[in-house]
């Protein structure tokens, strides 16, 4: 944190949070990428009842900066898509962890999971490798055909039920995809 101000008159904490960051090498593919931000500047400028919240501009550009790291036509592995993901997460994580508001952080996790499952279905391609992956991971035979010939897009796919029963949040937490949502009570204290 680089600077705090506490306004009584306007009922106000303003918060300066600046994060640095170095290259880091992939464990996985060991690509060594340039950073996601050298210097980024992070105000805090909402103070309401009793309870700090970050802003809502800053939550859209976490969005904004997560979707080029979940996309489906970037040509990496999950694994090396979950490590850039995981070290963007904690990185975000230190900002939003100052914030006592939980709302969003559930809303947040549930999103890179779904952009995640839907990088999965861009992945399998074909109806047949989607049903053979569903059935591998154990969804219902019925469930993965109907899901697998459906003309619905990727992002709408990866919120049905064989989706869901297939690429499950324990299986993804099993092939380390960070929780925002675990970053966020680690930061809490609550752990």
């Amino acid at each position: 944190m680089e600077s705090f101000n506490f306004s009584v008159d306007d009922g106000r904490i303003d918060f300066v949070v600046v994060c640095h960051t170095k290259r880091l090498m992939c464990p996985v593919c060991g690509a060594v990428e340039p950073p996601v931000h050298d210097r980024i500047e992070r105000p805090w400028r909402h103070f309401r009842g009793t309870k700090l919240r970050g802003s809502d501009a800053a939550l859209d550009d976490f969005k904004h900066r997560i979707r080029p790291l979940t996309v489906r036509s970037w040509g990496v592995s999950m694994g090396c898509r979950r490590c850039k993901l995981g070290g963007y997460l904690r990185g975000w994580a230190g900002y939003f962890g100052i914030s006592q508001y939980y709302r969003p952080v559930t809303g947040i996790d549930d999103w890179i999971r779904r952009r995640i499952r839907m990088c999965y279905w861009k992945q399998w391609r074909y109806v047949r490798a989607k049903v053979r992956h569903l059935l591998a991971l154990g969804t219902y035979k019925r469930q993965a055909i109907l899901t697998a010939i459906s003309s619905k897009s990727y992002w709408r796919r990866a919120k049905t039920l064989a989706t869901h029963s297939g690429v499950t949040n324990d299986g993804l937490k099993q092939q380390r995809l960070i929780s925002f949502r675990d970053l966020w009570i680690k930061a809490q204290g609550y752990v």
